[in-house]
Parts: structure tokens; C-alpha cells; sequence
């Protein structure tokens, strides 16, 4: 790219990837504006210390069509990772931030014929039902999701769909069919399909970053709904157990917020994986359980985790993102969990005292059933 070319967007550019793609792409000489609402639910205590005074700052809506449009002026590529997320109560929020917000941004630089030059936009893992299995019979399958009655039996495994047996989880490529089994999940669908369907209409390179779980420095200590990572340190911190839904041994892909970071810059300066949906992650499966270890164990405490008997409908069981599309153009995870965790906590030690929101937060979501008891 040209010195000219490197004026970047970064939609949601307060938030935890967001600010590290701005911090990077600074270093890597790039003009940044940043357009951030605040959400007070991830931003308790309004704008965040941590954004990167060289950026431009604006606050606003991503919905908010004039805001858009000037956020949008003078722009080369727009990373666009602002977007409501987490396990929660509200569906048309979810809509208006995340399918609405997203398709109006393409409108405005379709209409205004803006010299937008990219947009990355920011999906997710949740775009698929389950992570991708192997069967002792029918080898390579594409799970369905786990209905909520098999849940409540108590039975968490995964079962191959043409002959029921338990299953075993191997990496998800992104050929993988999916469909977003939580409202969260339908709206990254949304915005992932819209971007990169309008790139193929306009003719505008246009690349979908499916992340894993991402965690690391400045992920929200206030927000009970996002981050496991988060709301395990926090508990841990305020003495009281890392409570485990089913029963621990959901296994997830986590990568560090740098090595996402990473992944939108390289995406951004190749042709290579232009139109595609592309997987980012360490490509290594955790589970839940040997997570709250790590994290005890880091944090020097003896508190084991709980399994009380509950679960989430439509959470995927297993994902190992199968990140060999990406490994294309020379990306490789270089954080591993064990050194993300102990990065993690020494930023966390830096944030003054620490309060278990999650508890807090429990009672409304049993009472909307977005977290369900098994039977006894």
C-alpha cells in the first residue's frame, strides 16, 4: 500500500480488538479514526484509558447514519468490529447495532461512492451450529445442534446425525455449514453474509475474520455476559468459584487479542483472501474446566470450579477453528494460553478493586431461560 492508502476506520476501536488493531496499525504508520459508542455494559466508566491519543476519537452510534457517514469520509479500509455481543436478554438491540448498523455502512459508502479500498469485518465462531466432529462410524460430520430436551436429560455430548453415536471434535474449516444458534450468533451471520455480498455486488475487496474466543489486556471486567476468561478471573479475585455450565468440558478455541490483531492487518494489506470467510484462532481446543485451573493456578488460589447442573441453549459444545486458510498469508498464533492468562491477570492487577458482576447478573438470566436447569 501506498503512504496515501493508509487511512483506516476502526469501528467499536475502544473495545478489546478493536483498540489493539488502532495500536497497531499506528505502529505500522497508518492514520486511525476511531468511532466508539461507549456501551456503558463494557465501559462502566466511560472512554477507556487505554485509546491510543494518536487515533482520532469520535463517539457515536455505528446505526446513526449521519455519524457513519462522516466517520466514514477520507477512509481507505474500515475494520469494522463495533457490534453488540455477549449472552444477553435483548434481540432487537442485537439487530439494530450489529445486521442494521452493518448493512446502512455499506449502503453509505455504496450511495456516496466513498474511496473505500476494504472492509474487514468482524464475525465470529458462533456462526457455526457446532464445531465440526469425527464419528467412529461415519467419520468427517456435520453436527446438529444439541437439542435443549437431550440437554436437560443431562447428556452434553455431541451425537453423529446419521447414526447418533457420541462423536469426537476435530477443527471446524470454514466450508463448515452454519446458521447462528443464539440471537448473538444469527446477527454475525448477518453481518458477515451482507459484507461480503455487497463486495461481490460493488466489486469492493471485502474479507469476514471468523474470531475464536479472544481475550487478553482491556477485555471488559464489567461485563457479565462476554468473556469467560474475564468472568473467571473476576470470581477467582472476589474469592468465590468459576461456575461452569454443563459440566466444564466444553472445549474452546482461545486466542490471544495480538494474534487477532495480527490477522486483520495481514487480511488488510493481501489480496490473497479477498471475498472469503476466513477462521482466526490458536488452533488449539481448552476446556472450560482445565481453563479455571490455569486461571487458579496463575492467580495462586485453591478454588475449585462448580458445575451446578445448568447450560445454555444453543452453545456449541466444541470448536477448534481449523485456521489453515489463514496460515496462507503467514499468520500464526504466537501467544499460547498459559503466557495470554499470566498478561491478562498483571493487567487486571493494574485496574484498581475487582467486583464478581456475574452474580449479579445471574437471576435475570434464568428468568429470560437463556440459562436452563438440567433435570434432576
Amino acid at each position: 500500500m501506498s503512504e496515501h492508502q493508509k487511512r483506516a476506520l476502526v469501528t467499536g476501536g475502544a473495545g478489546l480488538i478493536g483498540s489493539h488493531i488502532v495500536d497497531l496499525l499506528l505502529r505500522e504508520g497508518w492514520t486511525v479514526r476511531i468511532l466508539d459508542n461507549l456501551e456503558p455494559q463494557t465501559h462502566k466508566n466511560g472512554k477507556p484509558a487505554w485509546v491510543n491519543p494518536a487515533a482520532e476519537f469520535r463517539q457515536g452510534e455505528v446505526q446513526d447514519y449521519e455519524t457513519m457517514r462522516t466517520a466514514l469520509q477520507d477512509i481507505d479500509v474500515v475494520f469494522h468490529e463495533a457490534a453488540y455481543g455477549g449472552y444477553m436478554p435483548e434481540m432487537a438491540k442485537y439487530v439494530l447495532v450489529n445486521s442494521f448498523g452493518t448493512a446502512q455502512m455499506l449502503e453509505i459508502i455504496r450511495d456516496h461512492n466513498l474511496p473505500v479500498k476494504k472492509v474487514v469485518v468482524a464475525s465470529s465462531q458462533a456462526v457455526y451450529s457446532e464445531g465440526a466432529a469425527k464419528c467412529p462410524e461415519h467419520g468427517h460430520v456435520v453436527p446438529l445442534l444439541r437439542p435443549a430436551e437431550q440437554l436437560r436429560a443431562g447428556d452434553f455430548s455431541v451425537h453423529c446425525p446419521v447414526c447418533g453415536r457420541a462423536t469426537q471434535s476435530i477443527p471446524t474449516p470454514e466450508a463448515t455449514p452454519g446458521g447462528g444458534e443464539t440471537v448473538y450468533a444469527l446477527t454475525k451471520v448477518d453481518q458477515e453474509r451482507l459484507v461480503l455480498l455487497w463486495g461481490k455486488q460493488t466489486g469492493i475487496p471485502t474479507v469476514a475474520l471468523r474470531y475464536s474466543c479472544t481475550y487478553g489486556p482491556r477485555q471488559s471486567l464489567f461485563n457479565p455476559y462476554t468473556g469467560v476468561i474475564a468472568i473467571f478471573c473476576t470470581r477467582l479475585l472476589t474469592g468465590q468459584q468459576p461456575v461452569m455450565y454443563e459440566d466444564g468440558g466444553q472445549t474452546r478455541d482461545l486466542c490471544f487479542v495480538e494474534d487477532i490483531a495480527r490477522a486483520n492487518l495481514l487480511v488488510a494489506t493481501t489480496d490473497k483472501l479477498d471475498g472469503l470467510p476466513v477462521n482466526v484462532g490458536s488452533g488449539r481446543a481448552t476446556s472450560v474446566r482445565d481453563l479455571a485451573n490455569v486461571i487458579a493456578a496463575q492467580l495462586g488460589v485453591e478454588i475449585q470450579p462448580l458445575a451446578r447442573g445448568e447450560f445454555r441453549p444453543g452453545e456449541i459444545r466444541s470448536l477448534i477453528s481449523d485456521i489453515s486458510r489463514i496460515r496462507t498469508i503467514g499468520y500464526e498464533p504466537q501467544t499460547t494460553i498459559e503466557q495470554g492468562i499470566a498478561r491478562y491477570i498483571d493487567w487486571i492487577r493494574t485496574q484498581g478493586p475487582v467486583e464478581d458482576y456475574f452474580g449479579k447478573a445471574e437471576a435475570g438470566l434464568r428468568a429470560k431461560g437463556i440459562v436452563q436447569s438440567v433435570k434432576g
